[in-house]
């Protein structure tokens, strides 16, 4: 059964790499739904301020169960915005939508809020800063929320730099939480009602803007100002992908995820997610979803998700990149990815029901399930490996040692005899069923390294085939995750374990950049252990099939031995690198 539905999860991956190049087609698109109240009301204000050129100034919608008791300080420096009421410039371009080749024109560009929510990220925060700062936007059009949760020394770090900017005459707030409820969630709601912008983009703590992301990622809304678009999601890049062969494998994983899996839902009107960083909200959708909640660790999906169910629409753009931090240590990646996988569980629990009784498409509810449920392939890859044996045992044996059949007649001949001369019906059952397993397996197993070698090709067209090793030791990465993420999964669907731990980084860009003597080390995970006997126990799955026989079923139980070995092997070898 767990090899059946694995082989569902390896057949979509297949689906998503035929469909990702095709175009969009605007009957595709997800918004069957009927807008809201809210959303019809919000383009008709929309599109009365842009018929008024000399309108100053529109109200901001404050959020009813917040308030301004939980920072330490506000400020807002330009002196258009000292009115309690939040008023904000004409967000929208005029009633005649601009050309295209002029759009560098200042009178065009919207006016943007970039917040940056960081926790304790003393070595990359006042490095985003500085490229958020440095974004080719106009000045008095880009106001900068820093969102600070930090308890360590971040905190002076952060207030320096933006003590910095603002005497250069940026529009930059440096806020700071008395009360972390929420995490990153209840950072970007509680910060909503000091938003001066119809735009929100948000980076992580880890990502390094180009100058020119924020203009190109704003022209979809440029060009299409009453259009209802939620998000605007760009590709994430990456500083430091040659680190390591982790570093490589993460960067291999993302480019699929992006380049095939996110532009395929674009493209064919299926439900994507923002990614909860380097992307673009229309602060409208976020108003009509029932804002931020932090009762999940995929707040960004979770919204996402939200949205879409109201109508709203989601822009994935290929071609702006924004390019950020992998991490490095195999503990910290383990963590993000437990992180990823109990939200998207939790989501799924949460909104599962809601998108099956939603009046859209078929094919996006089946693919909305795919997608949300992603992670529970680990589960089921930890079932499969467990099982193997008994089904190992239990299937028929080609040949048998005399020494071993010995020894074995002498403690109970009459099982062993059933086990070693099976009836010739049941060896020739036990062999069908041995390569029925195994057909299954290859289609699971070869899903994704289709979907990742596609994505390389698309990224990469000059290069893609100098990247082979990598795919192949991405597939060997995979299953050593299994331990891991199942904990996670079952987290998720019982709302167990921690609710939020970060994932550190050291700004480490080049090989010879060291982090080991650096704050943030995540102490040995025991879980290690697990995994190193996992790979033991592969390893005799191993020498079993090969014993028997079954020489389609021993790559597989290799590819796990290997997988289980790298993890936990490197798991104890950072720890005792780190070690003070």
């Amino acid at each position: 059964m767990a090899a059946v539905c694995l082989t569902f999860y390896g057949l979509n991956a297949y689906w998503l790499t035929a469909v990702h190049g095709r175009p969009p087609s605007r009957r595709k698109q997800i918004a069957f739904v009927r807008k809201s109240r809210v959303a019809r009301e919000y383009q008709t204000a929309q599109a009365a301020i842009a018929t008024s050129r000399n309108l100053r100034a529109i109200t901001v919608n404050n959020f009813d169960d917040h308030s301004f008791g939980n920072f330490e300080q506000f400020r807002l420096d330009l002196p258009q915005h000292q009115s309690a009421n939040y008023a904000i410039a004409p967000n929208v371009a005029p009633n005649v939508a601009p050309n295209i080749d002029h759009i560098d024109h200042i009178d065009y560009w919207p006016i943007v809020t970039i917040q940056l929510p960081i926790f304790n990220e003393r070595y990359v925060s006042q490095r985003l800063v500085d490229a958020v700062c440095a974004l080719d936007y106009p000045r008095d059009r880009m106001q900068i929320q820093v969102l600070d949760d930090s308890t360590d020394d971040t905190q002076e770090i952060l207030r320096e730099t933006v003590a910095t900017y603002q005497s250069q005459g940026l529009w930059i707030e440096y806020i700071h939480r008395v009360n972390r409820s929420g995490f990153k969630a209840g950072a970007l709601q509680a910060a909503m009602p000091m938003v001066a912008a119809n735009y929100i983009a948000i980076f992580d703590a880890d990502f390094i803007p180009s100058s020119h992301w924020l203009k190109d990622a704003m022209r979809h809304y440029v060009e299409n100002p009453h259009g209802k678009v939620a998000v605007v999601q760009t590709r994430w890049g990456h500083i430091n992908s040659e680190y390591s062969l982790l570093t490589k494998l993460q960067a291999t994983g993302l480019d699929g995820h992006f380049a095939i899996e996110q532009q395929a839902r674009a493209n064919n009107g299926y439900f994507l997610n923002f990614n909860g960083t380097a992307g673009i909200w229309n602060r409208q959708a976020i108003i009509d979803a029932g804002g931020w909640h932090a009762d999940t660790l995929a707040e960004d999906m979770d919204l996402s998700y939200r949205a879409q169910l109201k109508g709203w629409q989601i822009i994935y753009d290929n071609d702006i990149v924004a390019p950020a931090e992998l991490p490095v240590a195999i503990a910290a990646f383990k963590l993000q990815q437990f992180r990823w996988a109990k939200g998207g569980i939790q989501c799924a629990k949460k909104l599962l029901r809601q998108i099956w009784g939603a009046k859209i498409r078929l094919g996006a509810k089946i693919q909305a399930t795919f997608h949300m449920t992603g992670y529970a392939s680990y589960p089921l890859m930890l079932l499969l490996i467990l099982t193997s044996m008994p089904l190992l045992l239990t299937m028929g044996m080609t040949q048998t040692s005399a020494v071993s059949g010995a020894i074995a007649n002498s403690i109970a001949p009459n099982i062993v005899n059933s086990l070693v001369n099976p009836p010739s019906s049941s060896i020739t059952w036990q062999n069908s069923l041995g390569g029925f397993w195994s057909t299954l397996m290859l289609s699971a197993t070869f899903g994704p390294p289709f979907l990742y070698l596609n994505a390389q090709r698309r990224i990469y067209p000059q290069s893609w085939f100098r990247r082979l090793g990598r795919i192949i030791c991405l597939v060997m990465l995979g299953p050593g995750l299994s331990w891991s993420n199942t904990r996670a999964v079952f987290a998720g669907l019982f709302n167990t374990g921690a609710n939020f731990r970060r994932t550190p980084k050291f700004a480490i860009k080049n090989k010879s950049d060291r982090w080991q003597n650096k704050a943030y080390k995540i102490p040995l995970d025991l879980n290690a252990v697990i995994e190193i006997g996992l790979c033991a126990y592969s390893a005799i799955c191993c020498a079993i099939a090969l014993y028997k026989g079954m020489y389609m079923t021993v790559p597989f139980m290799a590819l796990y031995a290997i997988s289980y070995g790298y993890v936990g092997g490197l798991t104890f070898w950072q720890s005792w690198q780190s070690r003070d």
